[in-house]
Order: C-alpha cells, then structure tokens, then sequence
C-alpha cells in the first residue's frame, strides 16, 4: 500500500440512496464522528480507514445530484466538496454511484471528471442490479470513464477489499477530452450519457421481486394507508416495548441498586436538608428519595434523562434509522403528499415531522430539505407546536399511564388535530406557494445493521451530551426560583391566564419556565402538583405548543431568521391561550 495514502482524505460522494452509509461503515472503524460543517449546522460524518499501522481519514459527504445546489443543504455539501478539491494533499474522491440507476448517477460523475481529481467510480449495489435484470460491463466503463471502476455491495462488503487495494490507482480522467468539447450543452451532455449507458448496460426482461410488489403497494392510495398504518404502529408498539422494557427491567432497578445508596450518604453529610442538599439531592419524602419528586441535580436531574428518556429515545433512533435505511420514508412522503398540500407544505416535510419526534432540533434541521421560505416556515411551526419530542412523549406516557391509555390518546389526539388545523390555517394566510414532490423512490432494501447502529450510537451520543446538561441546569434553575420566591411571583402575575381561563394552578408556571430549557423536565414538574386527569391533559398539551426549548429554539432562529421567528412564536403563543381555554371548557 503507497504510504503517501496516508497524509490523504477519502471523500465519498454520490447522489442520495445510493448506499454511501453501508459502503463507509465498512470502511471505517468503531469510532465514528458526527460533527457540524464548520460555519453551518449541516452535518457530516467522518471517520478512519486502517491502513497497516497508519490511518486515513474518511469523509462522507451529504448526497447531492449535482455540483449546482437546489437548496441549503446541498450548497454545504457542495462547500465541502470544493474545500476538500483545494487541499494540497491531493485527496482522493470515491463517486459511488447505483448500479440500477446508471444513467442518472453518472450526471455527477460527469461533473466531477471535468474538476480533474484522483477519482475512482464504484458500482454499488452491484448484487442488486443482477437480480433485476441490468448487467453493466465494468470494464468497457471503466475504459471509456478513464478512472477505475470498482464493483460493491456495501450489506455484504462484497468488493470493499478490492476498493481497499485500488485506492493507489485513483487518477485524473481524460474522459472529457474523448467525449465531450467545450460546446457540448445539457442537452448535448445527456444524449451523450445516454449513448455510453447504451455500450455498457444491457437490460433482460424480468417479472416483479416481492420487493417492488410491495413497492407499488406502499404508494398506492388505499393500500399505501393501510401499509403506512401497519408500520407506524408496528414502529410504535416497538419503542414503547423497548422503552419500557429497558427501564423496568434495567435502568430503574440500577438506580435503585447502585446510586440510591449514593444519593442517600451524601444526604447524611448535609444532614439530610439545606440549600446544597436540596439543590443537589432534593427533597428527602418519607426518609427515601423519589426520583420524579425530589428535584435534585444528582436524582431527578440525572433520572430523567438517563433512565426514563434515553430508553425510548435508543428505541425510536433505531425504528428511524431502520425505516431510512430500508428505503420506506420516501414513499411515506409520496403517501401523504395530498394531506400535506393542504397544510402548505409537501409530502417530504413528513421526514421533518417524523424527526422531530425524536428531537426537534434535527426536525428544525431537516425543514433545509424544503424548497421555499414559506415551507420552511409552516413546517417549523407545525413542528415546534405540535410534534413532541420523544423525551417528552416518554414522560407524558409515564405520568398519563395512570389514567390509562384513554388519556394519553387524548393529549396525542388533541395535538395532531391542531396540527391540521393550524396548517390550513397558515396555509390560507401565509403568502408564497408549495411546489409539487419531486423525489427518487429506492428499492426496499434491507439495512446494513453496522451501518444503522453506528448511526444509532451517534444519535444516543449526541442525545445525552445535549439532554443531562440541559436537565441539570433546569433543574438548578427552577429550584434557585423557588428559593428566590420568584416562581410565586410570576405564578401571581400569570394568575388569570392559567387559573382562570385554563383552570390550572399558578404552581404550573413553573413548568412552563423550565420548558423552555426542557419539555421533559417541565412534565414531570407536574406531579408534585396533585393535578386532576383534566389538568394533567390540559397540562401536557399547552406545554408541548406553546415554546420550543432553548436548543430548538435557537436552531429555528438561524433558520428562519428574526422576523419570521417572531411570527412563528406569536403563532405559538396565541394558539396555546386559545387550545388551552377551549380545553378547559370541553373536557
């Protein structure tokens, strides 16, 4: 192997879907980092390719069409690719490209050939496009590309070695030079593609996999609903499963066995109760300490995120990550598009939706997918308004599971039928327009699970490293109000709103300042509070609607800017005085 690989990058490139994730997960080791493009919030992955006793560092770039970007997102990834081309250690660019889809994965390889940098083309999926009748002649390609051409499978690593051992071989085309001149137009560029796709691929007649009978079932009206009802369900019933099983069986009895003993030694050094005590343990209740009760940094700070968000939090990143990986989120996109078009937005912004679910912050993110401001805009809103995340769903199901499923189907009711109305709404009165779907449906496949549980460890990574100091610092805060009389304060103020009109005690003003910092923490702020079923509802809904927390909130500000920001809140606000009053009155 050259030694001189090793002061070398690997950048990975291609179009979406065309198995990028399956391919550097082979490639790489254990440690993996997920970090945000410097000056941006669009992230990245990178890692290291072991080569004897030396290590080269792996980048896999966001999956673009093309080097001319349509939207923010893609203008980062091209950012990135253009940085890496004026490194002076001669980086080595990997264009994979689907082998079921030739014609048009090689519209980018064209436009990397004309940039002139050590490339090498790999075929992925390779396997895949045996089964469906393409058989692509690697060799001719690879003589009229004028780079190598590697053939792979990324699920079974199948040909990762021999890319392994290629690397050395990555060189400048004369591609251009054979096939196109400087007069050759888009349309010219295209008939000429079409031409080599013609010499390389031959297709043979074959009958439908179970794979696109199913396909074609998932984006069909009726049979796509009854499809899309099986797997939420299923994905639902999962995480729930997952969730409560890891807490009953494993985090809750750890924190019994091994940190309760802790907690309670460093009790007895502060004598059981003071300011320190009390902000670092909580309230002693009935000599024992009570993990949703106390409210101290060490118990409740620590508790919640770790042992009643993370386990759900694990559970539905890892149903996400399987329903990316397998290809169905785009025809969940297809499925619902007419529904979204009447809230002002398209069927894609379900992916936002659905992301935000697990946290808001990668949902507020993901709204870059979106073509126009207004999209951006009702989305974020609807998102921020009306899509809990799942640390707060967890603690709704934990607080709520007392009255039974009935009142948890209510708050979740309640808020998906704001979410329709509230996006006709927006959608009547907020200028601009929705574009039609335009979006490349993958084959089923099935994930490559090193690839989806790398990206799952990233996710919990990410999760506790934003969520304990989060909680911690809720937790210190809301408890300094209280010694301050502050909280009493606002409560007195706040009065006719939350007492009046939504028939809450002033207590729940509290709850709703520590929702700022974190929703999950505020819900469970609720059961020292003695609240009734109805107030717990009416509770769990004007918490999840009426602000993001500060991490969501700040994202949205850099996405939407101020003005549109202020907008988006005032939405808020009003909404939640409004649902929140109606509720009082209905239930």
């Amino acid at each position: 192997m050259n030694d001189k690989l090793n002061k070398k990058k690997l950048m990975l490139i291609g179009n979406p879907n065309v198995g990028k994730s399956a391919i550097f997960s082979r490639l790489t080791g254990v440690k993996v980092i997920a970090s945000n493009y410097h000056g941006t919030t669009v992230e990245y992955t990178k890692g290291f390719l072991k080569l004897g006793n030396e290590k080269m560092e792996i980048v896999d770039i966001p999956g673009i069409y093309s080097l001319e970007p349509t939207m923010k997102a893609e203008e980062v990834a091209v950012k990135i690719f253009k940085d890496a081309v004026k490194e002076k250690n001669e980086n080595i660019f990997i264009n994979i490209i689907d082998s079921t889809n030739l014609e048009r994965n090689l519209n980018l390889t064209y436009e990397l050939i004309k940039r002139n940098i050590p490339l090498i083309v790999v075929l992925n999926f390779w396997d895949e496009a045996g089964h469906t009748g393409v058989n692509i002649n690697r060799e001719k390609l690879e003589n009229i590309l004028g780079v190598p051409v590697i053939t792979t499978c990324g699920i079974t690593g199948e040909g990762i070695k021999n890319l392994v051992d290629n690397l050395h071989n990555a060189t400048e085309s004369n591609f251009l030079s054979k096939n196109f001149t400087k007069d050759t137009t888009e349309k010219n560029k295209w008939e000429r593609i079409g031409e080599i796709v013609e010499q390389v691929q031959e297709l043979k007649h074959k009958h439908h996999t179970i794979g696109e009978k199913l396909s074609d079932l998932s984006i069909h009206p009726l049979s796509g609903l009854l499809v899309a009802t099986i797997v939420l369900g299923l994905s639902f019933s999962i995480i729930r499963i997952i969730g409560e099983s890891l807490i009953a069986y494993l985090l809750e009895p750890m924190f019994n066995k091994f940190w309760t003993p802790v907690l309670l030694k460093i009790s007895a050094l502060f004598n059981g109760s003071g300011f320190i005590h009390d902000i670092l343990i909580g309230k002693i209740i009935d000599g024992e300490i009570s993990y949703l009760d106390s409210m101290g940094m060490l118990s409740t700070g620590l508790f919640v995120p770790i042992a009643m968000i993370l386990p759900y939090i694990t559970a539905f990143y890892f149903v996400l990550s399987f329903l990316e990986d397998s290809g169905y989120l785009p025809r969940l996109g297809i499925l619902v598009d007419n529904l979204m078009h009447k809230l002002g937005i398209h069927g894609l912004a379900i992916i936002p939706m659905l992301l935000g679910i697990g946290c808001n912050v990668p949902g507020a993110l993901s709204t870059r997918m979106l073509e126009t401001r207004r999209e951006k805009f009702i989305a974020s809103t609807l998102m921020a308004i009306a899509v809990p995340c799942m640390a707060q769903i967890a603690m709704i199901f934990g607080l709520l599971g007392r009255y039974g499923l009935k009142a948890i189907i209510v708050v979740f009711g309640i808020l998906f039928i704001v979410w329709i109305i509230l996006g006709l709404l927006m959608n009547k009165l907020v200028k601009g327009t929705s574009p039609e779907i335009f979006t490349e449906i993958p084959p089923y496949r099935i994930p490559y699970f090193k690839s989806l549980l790398k990206k799952l460890l990233m996710r919990i990574i990410w999760f506790i490293k934003e969520a304990v100091p989060y909680v911690l610092l809720g937790v210190l805060v809301i408890n300094i109000l209280y010694v301050l009389h502050i909280i009493d304060f606002i409560g007195n103020l706040a009065s006719p709103i939350f007492t009046g009109l939504m028939g809450l005690p002033k207590e729940t003003v509290g709850a709703l300042i520590v929702g700022f910092l974190r929703k999950d923490v505020a819900v469970g702020m609720l059961v020292p509070l003695g609240l009734s079923m109805k107030q717990m509802i009416i509770s769990s809904v004007i918490l999840t609607m009426y602000f993001p927390c500060i991490a969501t909130f700040t994202v949205l500000l850099k996405e939407l800017g101020a003005k549109d920001m202020a907008k988006s809140a005032a939405i808020m606000m009003i909404s939640t005085l409004v649902v929140g009053s109606i509720l009082n009155l209905i239930l």
